[in-house]
């Protein structure tokens, strides 16, 4: 029997449930997976609180795993069976097994450990439209992360770092910092002890940064702005903290004709042709030493719900592996 974690109804960790559920043959289109390890996301909270409202319950979370297709449906022809895959931003991820749109699964590069992949896919895709896409970083910039110790933040350090850029992270404590900087982090700001924006002006001569990337939200947003320089970009791509207050767009032009964006990732890899180029440069990327995948901790797929309360206390560094 195949069990899934699955949310019957809304709220905290306490309602995601080990269920028993049914896995059928693969139709026209499809592919059936044994799943080998999934990716723990913040999205995945915001799924189970309501905060981003499901269609239809109950329903399995997750958005993001690695595993090896067991059977594929007529006319597939991306995948095989025997294949190692992995996808990211397809609801229904906590399961042991699943059936998936074989046009979503990449094919996974030889020698990459699937837990390690499993945690940081989704993490890694959405670097890598921010770091090339959303706002292409160049040798010499300058640029913000906020909380730059988390699995996104982390990475988007290392690339960024990859690609010729000075890296500014904000963190909650010292140990946080340590790790952001051996990451790529060449300057980290305590959030809880200093004003990060005094100290980014500081570190830029008064000039700020072409681009914050923002995953925190309403406790940073407004702040951020004040770190632009003219024509700058905040890049608002999630929302740890909370939606930011409302923005009125007359302080864009007071503080320097900024812009603000809200990318998500499933715009940007909605054709399969930019799925699996996104995939292909993150491969690379990591092949030539740009990217190091931190897996800070796992936890057994059952168990998702203390991985949940460890990821909302901000108990964990780096990435998070369910293992089914």
């Amino acid at each position: 029997m195949v069990h899934a974690i699955r949310i019957h109804e809304h709220g905290g960790p306490e309602v995601l449930r080990w269920d028993s559920v049914e896995v059928g043959d693969p139709g026209p289109g499809q592919a059936r997976i044994r799943q080998t390890a999934v990716g723990l996301n913040y999205i995945d909270t915001y799924h189970r609180s309501g905060a981003y409202k499901l269609p239809v319950l109950p329903a399995t979370l997750g958005t993001a795993a690695t595993g090896v297709v067991e059977a594929v449906g007529p006319d597939v022809t991306t995948v095989k069976v025997g294949d190692r895959v992995g996808y990211a931003m397809l609801i229904g991820a906590y399961a042991e097994a699943r059936l998936v749109p074989a046009d979503r699964l990449v094919v996974l590069p030889d020698g990459a450990d699937d837990a390690s992949i499993a945690a940081m896919l989704l993490q890694g895709l959405t670097v890598q439209y921010l770091v090339r896409s959303t706002y292409a970083v160049q040798p010499g910039d300058t640029i913000l992360v906020q909380a730059a110790a988390g699995g996104v933040g982390l990475l988007l350090c290392e690339w960024a770092k990859h690609l010729g850029a000075t890296v500014i992270g904000t963190v909650s404590t010292a140990d946080k910092a340590e790790l952001a900087k051996a990451h790529g982090c060449d300057h980290t700001i305590l959030y809880t002890q200093e004003d990060f924006v005094a100290r980014v002006k500081e570190l830029t001569d008064g000039k700020g940064v072409p681009v914050v990337y923002d995953g925190v939200g309403k406790t940073t947003f407004l702040k951020g702005l004040d770190v632009l320089r003219p024509r700058g970009l905040m890049v608002l791509f999630g929302a740890a903290s909370g939606a930011p207050d409302p923005l009125d767009l007359g302080v864009l032009a007071a503080k320097g004709s900024l812009y603000v964006t809200r990318p998500t990732l499933a715009t940007y890899i909605a054709a399969r042709a930019d799925l699996v180029a996104s995939a292909a440069d993150l491969f690379g990327t990591m092949a030539a030493g740009g990217l190091t995948v931190t897996v800070g901790q796992s936890f057994a797929l059952r168990d998702a719900a203390d991985a949940h309360r460890a990821l909302e206390g901000r108990a964990t560094t780096g990435s998070t592996a369910l293992i089914p």
